[in-house]
């Protein structure tokens, strides 16, 4: 290949990849192009999109871009990345179903997170973005709901000993006196 080539080729490597920060490599072999098609467009409904890359190009290019995947299994064989989604949660997920379904064609790699790459049963275990909106809400909130907890502990019991106390049956008249009139 002559360096204008790669150089062409490296080019729009960049520019695809300009930006993307999370991402999943993995390895296909012996895909038929139906099924190539089917998974690609299941994959592009939800904004997954996936591209075949040279190995020596594109650790050059990652290396441009800041993007730290330079382990050698990572760039071993033919590897395909895949990234978009709200979150590299969600696409490790989408990869792992398509991986389990295909398992004889399709090899995961590894992940990209940030820049860093990262086994990839981290990435699977990560929280989505929701998940972890979510979490933080929940910890913001947990203080306030506490307190609200232990400020109406009080009150509550006191009602509920107030409701006992006037369910309980009247007192009984000792002998000779009159018994209570009834109420209601």
């Amino acid at each position: 290949m002559s360096k204008q080539i790669k150089q062409l080729e490296m080019d729009a490597l960049k520019k695809t990849f300009e930006g993307v920060r999370d991402m999943v490599a993995f390895s296909i072999s012996k895909l038929d192009c139906h099924l190539n098609d089917q998974m690609r467009a299941g994959l592009r409904k939800k904004n997954i999109r996936l591209q075949m890359v040279k190995n020596s190009l594109a650790r050059r290019v990652f290396g441009d871009l800041g993007i730290n995947a330079q382990a050698e299994a990572f760039w071993a064989g033919t590897t395909v990345l895949a990234w978009g989604s709200n979150s590299l949660a969600e696409l490790s997920k989408e990869i792992e179903a398509l991986a389990k379904k295909n398992d004889k064609i399709l090899k995961v790699k590894g992940a990209v997170s940030e820049g860093q790459e990262i086994p990839f049963q981290v990435a699977l275990r990560m929280p989505t973005r929701t998940e972890a909106i979510g979490r933080v809400i929940g910890l913001a909130l947990s203080p306030a709901s506490r307190l609200v907890g232990q400020l109406l502990a009080p009150g509550g019991n006191l009602a509920g000993q107030i409701k006992s106390l006037s369910e309980k049956a009247p007192p009984e008249a000792a002998p000779g006196e009159a018994a209570p009139a009834a109420v209601g």
